[in-house]
């Protein structure tokens, strides 16, 4: 089972982002990680994605598990199209999977649209597509719905749902309730600096 035990990270000394802290994570499923912007979500979903590395303590069960990650920013190449920033491997299979995802996301008109023709909501939807098409065992979301009306983070929503399976775990950072329930995720409370879990 992948967890945390007394994992302490933080940018500054003398100021703690992790310190002691612990969280058992299932081997498959959703889980969201709910608390106040700031209070460590982001750099703890750096730690699960081998991003960071903790200070002190250790993350035990997630070595060689394939990550995927939805970052905050889109992260997306200027000069690439949509279709091209969503396939991380070229390959064939893969390049099919990032298509069918742009598609299924509403992307199906703007495949061949590089960054600079695409809405703040349309990059977001290349960010999951591209996530989603590699088919990894872990897959972070860090606020992955910004910039999305309720319409089509909902729509979002159903689709990464259904993505889900029993090889996959599935860790959405969110300080919005109402995206967990769309999820079907089983909630971890979250509070800090440094950041704690509530019960």
């Amino acid at each position: 089972m992948p967890r945390l035990e007394q994992v302490g990270f933080g940018y500054d000394p003398s100021r703690p982002v992790l310190s002691g802290f612990s969280l058992d994570l299932p081997e498959a499923g959703t889980v969201c990680l709910l608390g106040p912007s700031g209070c460590g979500k982001t750099t703890l979903l750096r730690l699960l994605a081998g991003l960071a590395v903790p200070q002190s303590g250790r993350i035990v069960g997630l070595d060689g598990r394939p990550a995927a990650v939805v970052f905050q920013e889109d992260r997306l190449l200027p000069w690439e199209t949509a279709w091209q920033n969503a396939v991380t491997r070229p390959d064939d299979g893969q390049r099919e999977r990032a298509r069918d995802w742009l598609v299924r996301l509403g992307l199906g008109e703007s495949l061949h649209r590089r960054p600079g023709e695409l809405s703040g909501g349309m990059k977001r939807r290349v960010a999951m597509a591209r996530a989603l098409a590699s088919d990894a065992e872990l897959l972070l979301l860090d606020e992955p719905f910004t910039g999305l009306d309720e319409t089509a983070w909902r729509q979002a929503a159903d689709l990464l749902s259904g993505a889900t399976d029993e090889n996959r775990l599935t860790v959405l950072v969110t300080h919005l309730p109402e995206q967990a329930a769309a999820l079907g995720a089983a909630v971890v409370r979250l509070d800090g600096p440094p950041l704690r879990q509530l019960s």
